[in-house]
């Protein structure tokens, strides 16, 4: 049986939409993913299948086939564990929730079926809106990161058996919304920022999106202090940038 589930993965700072196709058939046990995945991805099927089983649902010996679609785009990431694991639920006919079109899952397994957290969860929200979904699954850790975007429902969990309850209505989760200007009051607080860096904007541009995809980042070369006038102050001012 053939089921869909959707996903979104980031290339840089753009996302796009992935649809996890999943058929399950009879015939010589084996399993296979498609559709242009990295190492990270390919190697999720133990983590998935240890915790569908550990979950309490039976994965029987049958022919799984996945594809990551469009194929075109390099999928990577942890990230596809969920929506991976709902797709195969949803062939066996353990999900029986249709209604799913407007809806996305995201999350890292662990081998007992929890959830952990996963990186640039906000970045993912973001494109969802724009793309149109209206309801996000995620690991609860990252349920507060992306309540301060409104227009989405956010449903976090706190393991695959919650989310099957979820989406079969065994259960009720209560979609959060996080007040941003409190948010950011409850992060930590820095003395200095960019607004200290004078010019420079391409390499605070590159900084930028390399801290928000979590990407590693080096800057070469010493650091140059630069003396600028101020008429209106009547003083002068340095500022640090780099090459």
């Amino acid at each position: 049986m053939l089921s869909i589930t959707k996903t979104i993965a980031l290339y840089g700072l753009e996302g796009f939409l992935v649809d996890v196709q999943v058929d399950i058939s009879s015939g010589m046990p084996s399993w296979n993913i498609v559709g242009l995945p990295d190492a990270s991805v390919k190697e999720a099927q133990e983590r998935i299948k240890t915790a569908i089983k550990n979950s309490g649902y039976e994965l029987f010996s049958r022919k799984i086939v996945i594809n990551l679609a469009p194929a075109t785009i390099r999928k990577e990431g942890s990230m596809f564990d969920l929506p991976i694991a709902i797709g195969i639920l949803r062939s066996l006919d353990i999900i029986n929730n249709p209604n799913l079109e407007n809806t996305i899952f995201i999350g890292e397994l662990s081998l007992n079926g929890n959830l952990n957290p996963i990186s640039g969860a906000l970045p993912i929200c973001i494109e969802a809106k724009k793309l149109g979904i209206k309801r996000i699954i995620m690991p609860k850790q990252n349920q507060q990161e992306a309540s301060i975007l409104s227009g989405v429902e956010i449903i976090g969990a706190y393991d695959l058996s919650q989310v099957v309850y979820y989406l079969n209505g065994n259960i009720k989760i209560q979609s959060i919304k996080t007040n941003w200007e409190e948010y950011l009051k409850k992060r930590k607080a820095y003395a200095l920022d960019f607004s200290e860096v004078k010019g420079q904007e391409n390499v605070k541009r590159a900084i930028e999106i390399a801290a928000a995809g979590s990407h590693n980042c080096v800057l070469i070369g010493s650091p140059r202090l630069w003396q600028n006038y101020d008429s209106t102050k009547n003083t002068n001012y340095f500022a640090r940038t780099y090459f």
